[in-house]
């Protein structure tokens, strides 16, 4: 006669297992409720009311709960503006090309070419700026540009101005690289440094220069830390109220003084509302798509 065959161990193992996972869940929804709790009280549901407001009307300067398109056709169709929405795009599009391009040198040096010690006290340096309010940089900023200023100061003399840059186009992309590119540099710093090393001296073993090896070797390994960097400058520019009012002369308005300017006339919030969903929905575009640009040839790999 043959032997039974063996039955499955059903025993204390896969009950453990099943209690660790339990344990890792409740470990999970612990630690994840407060920030989710958060997001839902202070971000989905003055969303949701924002969203409500486009739809609501201002009846003798006050606003009066409706359900109305009016406030979207109008703003929609509204020629202002579709022009400030692509001056707006195009000016925080321009500032993380630029603020991109110029972190990168420093991001390197800070990664490859200076010690850990120089390293860690350039990185202090470069959060310093956070440590002071932005209005006050951008007052500061004013001052170095205005007319009569440290610059102007320095190239009269010289014959190269005055170089007017306050109340331009000019002004407000300054203004945009004073808020991002401290960070632009520190987000890429972090990614050049975590490039394995064993990758760049592959490349030199190969034969590949300086230049290539940083083309075809270091900006694809830090991809990811790139993208998000420029995407982090992009997002930062395109809400900024500051730099275009104090540095662009809010001429041409961009999208967040049209918001100002739409609660100043009439006390206007729905179309101010509309406006902030556009720029909303706007970010939440641009972000998807960088991410999937960052993350899609990984996939693709996988």
């Amino acid at each position: 006669m043959s032997e039974p065959l063996p039955t499955p161990d059903t025993g204390p193992a896969p009950l453990a297992a099943t209690s660790r996972r339990a344990a890792g869940a409740r470990f999970a929804v612990f630690w994840g409720a407060p920030p989710a709790l958060w997001q839902a009280a202070f971000f989905l549901v003055p969303l949701g009311f924002l969203v409500a407001m486009t739809f609501w009307s201002v009846k003798n300067f006050r606003l009066t709960p409706d359900a109305t398109l009016a406030n979207w056709m109008f703003i929609l169709n509204a020629g202002f503006f579709r022009s400030a929405y692509v001056y707006t795009f195009w000016l925080a599009a321009l500032t993380a090309v630029i603020a991109s391009l110029a972190a990168f040198p420093a991001a390197y040096t800070l990664a490859y070419k200076v010690s850990p010690a120089t390293r860690r006290f350039m990185i202090f340096m470069l959060v310093v700026p956070f440590f002071t309010s932005y209005p006050v940089r951008i007052y500061s900023t004013q001052i170095f540009f205005s007319p009569q200023g440290i610059i102007n100061t320095v190239l009269v003399p010289l014959g190269l101005g005055p170089l007017q840059v306050l109340n331009t186009p000019t002004g407000t992309v300054v203004g945009y690289l004073v808020l991002t590119l401290p960070l632009v540099v520190l987000l890429q710093t972090f990614a050049l440094a975590n490039v394995p090393r064993i990758l760049i001296e592959a490349a030199h073993n190969l034969g590949c220069g300086r230049f290539r090896t940083i083309w075809s070797v270091i900006i694809p390994s830090a991809r990811i830390g790139l993208i998000v960097a420029g995407t982090f400058a992009f997002v930062l520019a395109f809400g900024d109220y500051v730099a275009p009012t104090y540095l662009g002369g809010s001429r041409p308005p961009t999208l967040s003084i049209l918001i100002a300017d739409q609660v100043k006339s009439g006390n206007n919030w729905p179309r101010a509302s509309v406006v902030a969903v556009m720029m909303i929905v706007t970010l939440m575009v641009v972000m998807l798509v960088m991410i999937g640009l960052a993350y899609g040839r990984r996939k693709e790999r996988a």
